[in-house]
């Protein structure tokens, strides 16, 4: 008797084309499935970590600090105190390994009477006098030596900045006496109160988490003298901080009038991740308020222990910011994931259709169901594991991320979902009796199912919108999309025959048979099978999901716009800033701008005085502009909405004004520049003007034409505003060469604002532009597993239909009709799909558009949801038929390569 051949190898070597394909498709569907969620956990931390690193190496560490021993070397007790802090707070928090920065530091600085110092403003300059560990490996020395001598009576040694003195005036080996701190109300005690200056060093990186706020060490400081009342406006003068060494810790507190000792423990931002954001907020309460605050308090062994962060602060800021977009960031994956399954169910049972009839045969023979899904496991393990493993193990190595659970179990469930899906097939093929329509049946009640479900996850989600924040991902506002495609497309399944045979029978009337021929094809389904309803749902899954991103996206830069233009006042604005004002020479080179729809220059005058008609008055803001040009300006920007024909009444001689709602209507007077009063009356009210974006109190605008005569206590225009597609960089250039350089930090200059920049400055956060990214690569992903689908489905009808077209070849047809005949089956449901996604796009975007929140990828609060716009529902309905199509020529110009006597071969039931 002969040995049975191997089950498995003997299938590989029969179909290898086969085998390889389903392996690519495993091995393609693995590597995104666990890349997508390493790439948004990637993503996430960055976004964390730019945002933690913005606020500053103070706001990201923890401070303690307490009162000074009475005994014991100071220098050591500051030494042993921070190796207690580290060896307490590490377990608990990742501290940075620069170490942990802390010193000692007087309570009180000290003013220099010398008259050779330098005063900005007759104020004399003040010095304190601080001991930092670690502060020499942190400067260069420049003159003289370090105070590390043995301590000794007299003045107190320190180094000062060459920068500081610099700017103050002293010298190398002065002698500064000490008095009354300019900020102390009480009298200074007895104590020395002289330093001498030893040594002057230099910062070569003034931005080293090292000299963060201790900027005054690095450089003299300008500050400002406190104002007792509106007569006595606050005056410059000269802050420094002066280091003393080791051996001098101790007389820091006698320059000081007391001191304390501190600590700066930095958090390593880079090791926190956002995935753990709520556990790392409750180790921080822990630090600050816990157990590990207590430990340290009594641990310590000192008085007066405080322990404070501004970190945790930071983290639940972080976790708000992160858990409101975490919704709208996985509405993209979770589309792709439907998408990804459909084509795997998809090409199982392609595979388990161009297999029945072996299958069937095995079956009749004798063979369990048990034992056919059996060995179709073992067939499908060789091929799919070592892909699986490959994509899962390169989207490992490609995106390294500390957290790996999410990866694994959802490419773990992608590749049991590969595995299982060809055997699950072929056993209810082979449990199902041919005519029992018991499987009509349960696809009526698995539809029925489905729609319900969507009706009451969409009717959830427009009832209570989205979950409230802080809540994690909303799971129903995620699945509400996939829902609709699914049930659109259960529903053109149902609708496609019928749609296709109407096309049919119009074409039947039409000369010509090729187009319906193909069109009867098309209605019927391809060879001996019906239509099948997955190429069409994965269609109409990969369009409404790609149409529902790529709306986000757009109503993301639309709102952006919307935002931008309403804090502007228009499309770009030019401020005077501290300018008197703007020149005209600039005026008229703005308006001649290409791109500038409406321009508007504006005289504005704050802290104006009007007077009721009770003899009572209040401040008031007041701007002088062109009417009908303000109010297209005002349309633009969204706010001060108005009809300029209310500009037209002047009864009684008096000037109409625009005014805020808080103003009564009626007469009244209005005191500029010192003149004679204006009367002026209220013709309408508007809440909010472009004029003065962030003015505080009531506005009151004024028509140019009547108030032209008033123009010269204004001075010249102070703000320049327009409306049309303005060049940020051409404006700014424009603006540098008629008005100087402009404001930048405490430099004067003018101020530019743009619709453009503005957008950008809106959208420039890591969290946002990760979120985005997320979203371009899902409708990517999408896209790429629709062509799949479109692919499987051409490589099963392929040998069919080419067996077709030699048959009708041998009957007279052209090459050019059996194109057409072959666009005629192929396309319509190309066509169909992508029409019953745009449609199923439009209605998720009217139904779930409200409920959605674009503020926290906006970067701003906003109120209204997705807007609907046709253009990326076009585009992503476009491309995919144009990608199916492309396919389809594809699979054509092969098929026309074949010759006929290789299609029309004896005993071939194709």
């Amino acid at each position: 008797m002969s040995t049975p051949a191997p089950w498995v190898r003997t299938r590989l070597r029969t179909a290898p084309l086969s085998a390889l394909l389903t392996a690519a498709l495993a091995f393609t569907v693995v590597f995104l499935s666990a890349a997508l969620p390493r790439a948004q956990d990637r993503g996430a931390d960055a976004a964390l970590h730019s945002f933690l690193r913005t606020a500053g190496p103070t706001a990201t560490s923890v401070e303690i600090t307490s009162g000074v021993p009475r005994t014991g070397d100071p220098s050591q007790l500051l030494d042993s105190t921070a190796e207690q802090i580290a060896a307490t707070v590490g377990p608990v928090l990742p501290l940075d390994p620069s170490g942990t920065v802390y010193g000692r530091r007087g309570a009180q600085a000290r003013r220099l009477p010398d008259p050779t110092l330098i005063r900005p403003e007759g104020v004399p300059p003040e010095f304190a006098v601080q001991y930092q560990h670690g502060a020499r490996e942190h400067l260069r020395l420049t003159a003289g030596q370090w105070p590390d001598s043995p301590p000794q009576d007299g003045p107190i040694p320190v180094a000062l900045s060459a920068a500081a003195a610099e700017s103050v005036g002293v010298k190398l080996g002065m002698v500064l006496d000490g008095t009354k701190s300019i900020l102390d109300r009480i009298p200074v005690p007895p104590g020395p109160q002289q330093i001498r200056v030893v040594g002057l060093y230099a910062v070569d990186n003034p931005s080293d988490p090292f000299w963060d706020r201790f900027g005054c060490a690095v450089q003299a400081c300008l500050n400002l003298t406190p104002s007792s009342g509106p007569g006595d406006p606050p005056e410059k003068y000269w802050y420094a901080v002066a280091l003393t060494g080791s051996q001098d810790v101790s007389r820091a507190g006698d320059w000081g009038h007391g001191s304390e000792d501190y600590w700066r423990a930095p958090v390593r931002v880079d090791a926190l991740r956002a995935d753990r954001l709520k556990q790392t907020s409750y180790d921080l309460a822990a630090v600050t308020q816990g157990p590990v605050s207590i430990k340290l308090t009594t641990g310590l062994g000192r008085s007066q222990v405080r322990i404070t962060t501004q970190l945790r602060t930071l983290i639940d800021n972080a976790w708000k910011r992160q858990s409101a977009i975490d919704s709208l960031a996985e509405v993209g994956p979770a589309g792709t994931a439907g998408v990804a399954a459909v084509v795997l169910c998809l090409a199982a049972a392609l595979t388990t259709e161009r297999r029945t009839t072996e299958l069937r045969l095995l079956r009749a023979r004798g063979a369990a169901i048990r034992g056919i899904c059996r060995r179709l496991l073992g067939e499908g393990a060789v091929t799919v594991l070592p892909a699986a493993a490959i994509g899962a193990l390169l989207a490992f190595t490609l995106l390294p991320t500390p957290r790996w659970l999410p990866a694994a179990v959802t490419a773990g469930s992608v590749t049991l979902l590969s595995l299982l899906a060809f055997p699950v097939r072929a056993a209810l093929l082979l449990r199902d009796k041919a005519g029992s329509g018991f499987s009509g049946r349960r696809r009526l009640m698995a539809e029925l199912a489905v729609l319900a479900t969507t009706a009451a996850a969409v009717t959830q989600v427009v009832r209570r919108g989205v979950a409230p924040l802080g809540e994690g991902v909303d799971l129903l506002l995620v699945a509400a999309p996939l829902l609709l495609a699914l049930t659109g497309a259960l529903l053109l399944a149902r609708l496609q025959p019928a749609l296709i045979g109407v096309l049919a029978r119009w074409a039947g009337r039409r000369p010509g048979a090729v187009a319906f021929l193909g069109l009867a094809r098309a209605a019927r389904g391809n060879g001996r099978s019906r239509p099948s309803a997955l190429p069409l749902l994965a269609l109409v899954l990969a369009v409404t999901c790609g149409a529902v991103g790529a709306t986000v996206l757009s109503s993301v830069a639309l709102k952006r716009t919307d935002v931008a233009r309403h804090n502007i006042g228009g499309d770009a604005s030019v401020g005077a800033g501290t300018l008197a004002g703007l020149s005209d020479a600039f005026l008229s080179a703005a308006d001649r701008m290409p791109g500038v729809d409406v321009s508007l220059p504006v005289w504005t005058s704050e802290d104006v005085t009007l007077s009721l008609g009770n003899g009572s008055s209040f401040r008031v803001n007041v701007v002088v502009a062109d009417p009908v040009r303000y109010a297209e300006l005002a349309e633009i920007a969204g706010r001060g909405r108005f009809d300029p024909a209310v500009f037209t009444a002047q009864p009684d001689g008096s000037m109409p004004a625009l005014v805020s709602s808080d103003l009564p209507e009626g007469t009244f007077s209005l005191r500029l520049g010192g003149g004679e009063p204006v009367r002026i009356h209220t013709v309408a009210v508007a809440d909010a003007t472009p004029a003065m974006n962030g003015a505080v109190g009531t506005t009151v605008v004024l028509p140019l034409g009547p108030a032209t005569d008033l123009l010269p206590r204004f001075g010249a225009p102070s703000k320049w505003l327009a409306g049309g597609n303005i060049d940020d960089a051409r404006l700014r250039a424009l603006a540098a060469q008629y008005l100087g350089p402009p404001a930048a930090g405490d430099q004067p200059g003018h101020v530019v604002r743009t619709r453009a920049g503005e957008a950008a400055v809106l959208g420039d956060d890591p969290l946002q532009a990760s979120a985005e990214r997320m979203f371009w690569v899902t409708v990517g992903a999408t896209a790429l597993f629709a062509l799949l689908s479109v692919l499987l489905t051409l490589l099963r009808a392929g040998p069919e239909r080419a067996a077709t077209l030699a048959r009708l070849r041998t009957m007279g047809l052209r090459p050019r009709q059996g194109l057409v005949l072959i666009l005629a089956e192929a396309l319509p449901q190309t066509a169909v799909a992508a029409l019953g996604g745009a449609l199923t796009a439009v209605c998720g975007v009217l139904l779930l558009g409200p409920a959605i929140d674009l503020g926290p990828l906006v970067g701003a609060a906003t109120t209204t949801g997705l807007r609907l716009t046709a253009s990326p529902i076009l585009q992503q309905a476009l491309g995919l038929a144009l990608l199916a199509a492309l396919a389809v020529l594809a699979e054509t110009a092969v098929t026309a390569r074949r010759q006929i006597t290789t299609e029309l071969r004896a005993g071939d039931n194709r």
